[in-house]
């Protein structure tokens, strides 16, 4: 709980098992989250076996997809205030405090990964992903006249329940593209944003947006594309 507010921390997970766990307890272990949700995204392996040892509550999406889990986890949030982050141990738990320090001045709080200083050797944001990430979010910042961004798809980010309330009906993206659409749909909506530096560690196995360079451009285009053609919406 942080002060009178309670804290739930959503965790898309698909194939996920060798961390999940460990996830689970880093976050938990924070000593501000009350409810941690693993969405178990259709994985193959015994994700949910082993987030069943855990304190968490296990929900299961069917429809595959990255937004699809992201979506249901946000519904099925109860806390009032609503972390997204991820199983594989490239966020740290002990950054949610970060979050929190601006969710008294702010809706929406969304951790950035391209700071150099906090960027581990083993993370996976080489200077080709650092670089697009930033000109992407500078492109959603101009279009969208949002404040200073500098990563488009960094999943650890804050929101309160009463300002998703504000923006559930305009999240439609079931892909890796769902992170920009959640700050554009924010910020349409009047909503106050600010972006802070979180951890970025590598992860445990492969990624399965940005684990191939065609994936990389794959996510890279979805997301100008949504970034561009919501100016028409």
């Amino acid at each position: 709980m942080y002060g009178s507010r309670t804290v739930t921390v959503v965790l898309p997970a698909y194939n996920e098992e060798k961390y999940i766990r460990s996830a689970v307890e880093d976050f938990a272990g924070t000593g501000v989250v009350d409810e941690v949700i693993v969405v178990d995204n259709n994985s193959r392996d015994r994700t949910a076996e082993e987030a069943a040892h855990t304190s968490a509550r296990i929900v299961r999406e069917t429809a595959q997809g990255y937004g699809h889990a992201l979506r249901r986890g946000l519904r099925e949030a109860t806390g009032d205030l609503i972390v997204l982050a991820e199983p594989d141990g490239t966020f740290v738990g002990r950054d949610i405090i970060k979050l929190l320090a601006y969710a008294d001045d702010f809706d929406m709080v969304c951790g950035t990964r391209t700071t150099r200083e906090l960027i581990w050797e083993q993370a996976n944001m080489g200077w080709f992903l650092r670089v697009g990430n930033v000109a992407v979010a500078k492109m959603l910042q101009v279009l969208h006249g949002g404040p200073s961004l500098t990563d488009c798809g960094c999943t650890m980010r804050l929101i309160h329940r009463t300002a998703l309330a504000k923006i559930a009906g305009d999240l439609t993206v079931g892909g890796s593209h769902f992170l920009p659409e959640m700050v554009v749909a924010a910020l349409k909506r009047g909503l106050k944003i600010i972006e802070v530096p979180v951890n970025y560690r590598g992860r445990v196995g492969e990624s399965k947006i940005t684990g191939s360079l065609k994936g990389t451009l794959r996510t890279g285009t979805n997301m100008i594309r949504l970034i561009v053609g919501r100016l028409l919406m």
